[in-house]
């Protein structure tokens, strides 16, 4: 007993060296003598080789449209029941004409003038039945021993031959044929197809799938092998409408040509659970409580006789193991590939997540205290563009530098051009930025807007002229009036809305009538 202990802790060494220290051999012999609670069986819809458990009843008339098909009904039979049908047909077939002959030389008499060496029978050396039935044989069977013959005064012996030599050839044609087919189909091929005993859910790229094996044991290659599953699964409508064993397709690559099998050794399929995958809510509480079954197809040409194949197999809820990755078995020797198909059906358990995918995406989906953008970030960022004031903006920033402490300090000569008429100022550049015309303006028209003002009498005209605006930055920008007054406010101030009812707004004079001749044409113009 300890050196079987030994010897066990040394293969596991040997094979965690091999594989990673998260190798662990799984059991997955159903014969076990683990005490697992006892679960009662489910009824499966195909066995797991691959027999579809379902039988047809209540056909009533239908019964019928087999017999229009008779062919592949008798294809379709088991071999014992093939086997019964040829020997009967030939049997019978064999009877009734040797049963015709006897009676054509009962009428002719030719029994009772057997031995009789002047008279001329319809078949020489026939006597009685059995002589008859050897004379159908030789005949069939083109065999010819010459004993017995026919004779040309036996013109309904000649139509009888005719018609035997037609019947014969079709039976044999039929029945014959019906044999070589069923000899040939390519179900025993699949018999040295093999899956894997269980399906295994871990991660695989960094994302959960759903993976089986499949292999061949023949040298001979399926030629266009491609793979596909089903799932199994009643469901219930939202209409209220039940569907018993309900089929939904799994994503096995055929977007991506994965399922284009090049098998000439064992294969991993995998099944990435996403989404779009009926698995994308399972996860290994929920998979102890569902009922489903994964019904796997192979399909290929047989190489060597150019029939397609069709192999297999299912998985219930019980054949699938979450947090297991399969055994591998390829191993390089000198000159070429071996593999080891004891390990075929092995598993081992690596670390996997036992939440679905729909739970994982909804928890990265949570927002992040990391990913808020602050304030000071955002001002710092707004602060690096340019920007181009006009005398609301400049009034702003001074009133921001007053009450903040941070504002922007302006030149001796803009300081005194702003004290002096600087509400009037203020109200008559609002009037223009609120008019509908010169709201799509940019700020490449905002000086000829201010020349405009040059035309009003006074000592504060040249001033008015020389504050046109402020260009604070490095980068050009191109925004309208009222964009530029908002972005110059801070982002925890809000702007200071226009009056509705404001005077010079509710006056019925325009100020281009106030510009010189010169001015007024030059706006015209443009």
């Amino acid at each position: 007993m300890a050196h079987f202990t030994h010897c066990s802790r040394a293969e596991m060494a040997a094979l965690r060296r091999k594989f990673g220290e998260d190798y662990q051999v799984v059991n997955t012999n159903r014969a076990s003598s683990f005490s697992a609670p006892v679960k009662k069986k489910r009824q499966r819809f195909v066995e797991k080789n691959g027999r579809c458990n379902v039988q047809h009843g209540n056909l009533g008339g239908e019964t019928s449209r087999y017999l229009s098909d008779l062919f592949t009904t008798l294809v379709d039979l088991k071999w014992r029941w093939n086997l019964l049908i040829f020997i009967l047909t030939y049997t019978i077939a064999w009877l009734v004409m040797a049963s015709m002959w006897w009676v054509i030389a009962y009428i002719r008499g030719d029994l009772n003038h057997g031995h009789d060496s002047s008279y001329t029978p319809c078949v020489a050396n026939v006597y009685n039945f059995p002589s008859a039935f050897l004379f159908f044989i030789e005949t069939e069977a083109t065999i010819g021993y010459g004993y017995r013959y026919i004779t040309e005064k036996c013109p309904e012996g000649i139509i009888l031959f005719l018609f035997q030599s037609l019947l014969g050839s079709i039976v044999d044609a039929f029945l014959i044929g019906c044999m070589f087919i069923k000899m040939s189909q390519p179900k025993k091929r699949a018999e040295t197809l093999m899956f894997s005993q269980d399906a295994v859910i871990s991660l695989r790229d960094g994302k959960l799938c759903l993976m089986f094996r499949v292999g061949n044991l023949r040298n001979s290659h399926m030629v266009s092998a491609q793979i596909r599953c089903k799932l199994i699964k009643s469901r219930q409508t939202p209409e209220g409408e039940f569907l018993p064993l309900d089929q939904c397709e799994l994503d096995v690559g055929f977007g991506t040509g994965a399922d284009q099998l090049f098998l000439v050794s064992p294969l991993t399929i995998c099944h990435e659970i996403n989404p779009k995958s009926p698995f994308f809510d399972l996860s290994q509480r929920s998979l102890m409580s569902e009922q489903f079954e994964i019904v796997v197809i192979l399909e290929g040409i047989v190489e060597t006789t150019g029939m397609t194949c069709q192999a297999r197999t299912s998985y219930t809820e019980d054949e699938v193991l979450w947090g297991h990755r399969f055994l591998p078995v390829m191993s390089l020797e000198e000159g070429f590939f071996r593999v080891d198909y004891s390990q075929f059906h092995s598993t081992f358990e690596v670390p996997t997540p036992p939440y679905s995918v729909k739970e994982h995406e909804e928890k990265n989906s949570l927002p992040s205290p990391l990913s808020t953008p602050t304030p000071a970030l955002t001002e710092s960022h707004g602060a690096r563009r340019n920007r181009v004031f006009s005398v609301d903006c400049i009034n702003t920033t001074e009133e921001r530098g007053h009450h903040v402490g941070t504002g922007v300090r302006l030149p001796s000569k803009l300081q005194r051009m702003s004290s002096s008429g600087k509400e009037d100022l203020q109200r008559k550049v609002l009037m223009l930025s609120s008019q509908h015309s010169e709201k799509a303006c940019s700020t490449g028209d905002l000086p000829l807007k201010l020349q405009r003002l040059s035309s009003s009498p006074g000592p504060e005209a040249a001033n008015r002229l020389g504050l046109k605006s402020l260009k604070v930055g490095f980068e050009p920008m191109t925004q309208s009036t009222g964009d530029l007054y908002q972005h110059s406010l801070p982002s925890t101030l809000s702007p200071a809305p226009v009056p509705m009812h404001s005077p010079l707004l509710s006056a019925g004079g325009r100020l281009e009538d106030n510009l010189p001749p010169k001015l007024r044409k030059m706006n015209a113009d443009r």
